[in-house]
């Protein structure tokens, strides 16, 4: 294959994805008391759901999304989740048809994606590049952080936020969320976890977690405890906050996590990652390595409660 030729084959599968999934693309506009905002979002079911980012809908009810075909529709925040920067709306009329999920479990570094959305205002824009980087951390407004966050070099400006990261076969696989520097743009990847996020969202309108209240940090083990445990990481706990479950557990400054319910803990975030529905009010083990020593106790996570 010569230059050309490749060159047109690239551009045949820009050009497809964006004739199929621009129509569904929506260019989003909000009022609240913060002011005017403008972002964008796609349609995700047939019952004219749209997913957005959530710093795009924040503080507000109601927007308005305006379509490519120029139509433009009423919409309501059915639910919204920072702490992953999704949000989910629902148009108060018929909806182009939804964009397929993809799954960002599955891309490769270099492969092309396609972004599009309203940078700028500018409706309808089409973005193409490559996935540069996967597995980025993604810190957000509500003090968490979002995991395998994709990194691409595809274009994206301020009102890109809740547009399309497509893959080559036309599968929203990833939220534009943030424009990280010059060719350097970060997407909330649609995978199981954000999937039922999602799906949280659209029939509950929140997203339930646990807490323990402890704050801490990835560290390396000593060879000997590595050897012991099975892992060369754990997360020692650099604060637990007062009254929280872990307090109340008995967990201590200085405590390194080994394992919660037997499951390794090898990071901070992937702790975080532990906290989910099914954890608040269970009684769960947690093994941490204490003065020299593995300690077992108790502790009962409680729900999340977001600001």
């Amino acid at each position: 294959m010569d230059d050309e030729d490749a060159l047109d084959a690239y551009s045949a599968a820009v050009v497809r994805i964006a004739e199929t999934l621009l129509p569904s693309v929506a260019a989003v506009s909000v009022r609240s008391a913060r002011g005017a905002g403008a972002g964008s979002a796609s349609v995700i079911s047939a019952g004219s759901h749209l997913l957005t980012s959530a710093h795009v809908v924040a503080g507000a009810d109601r927007a308005e999304v305006a379509f490519s075909d120029g139509s433009v529709l009423a919409a309501h925040v059915v639910g919204s989740d920072p702490l992953s920067d999704l949000a989910v709306l629902q148009a108060d009329g018929a909806t182009p048809p939804p964009i397929p999920f993809g799954d960002a479990a599955k891309l490769r570094v270099g492969q092309l994606v396609v972004a599009l959305g309203n940078p700028l205002g500018m409706a309808g824009s089409v973005t193409a590049g490559i996935v540069s980087a996967l597995g980025r951390s993604l810190p957000t407004r509500a003090g968490r952080v979002v995991d395998e966050v994709i990194q691409t070099d595809a274009s994206l400006n301020p009102g890109s936020s809740g547009g399309v990261l497509a893959d080559s076969a036309g599968r929203l696989v990833g939220v534009n969320t943030a424009v990280a520097g010059v060719g350097l743009g970060l997407a909330v990847p649609i995978n199981a976890t954000t999937r039922d996020i999602i799906d949280a969202l659209m029939t509950r309108g929140r997203v339930r977690r646990a807490w323990l209240g402890v704050a801490g940090a990835q560290i390396t083990l000593s060879p000997e405890l590595a050897a012991r445990v099975g892992s060369h990481t754990g997360m020692q706990v650099a604060s637990v906050v007062d009254g929280s479950p872990a307090a109340k557990a008995g967990t201590r400054q200085g405590d390194i996590v080994i394992t919660i319910d037997h499951t390794p803990v090898t990071s901070a975030t992937g702790l975080q990652r532990l906290m989910v529905e099914h954890a608040i009010g269970r009684r769960m083990e947690l093994t941490v390595w204490r003065n020299g020593a593995l300690v077992d106790i108790v502790v009962e996570p409680e729900e999340l409660r977001v600001p």
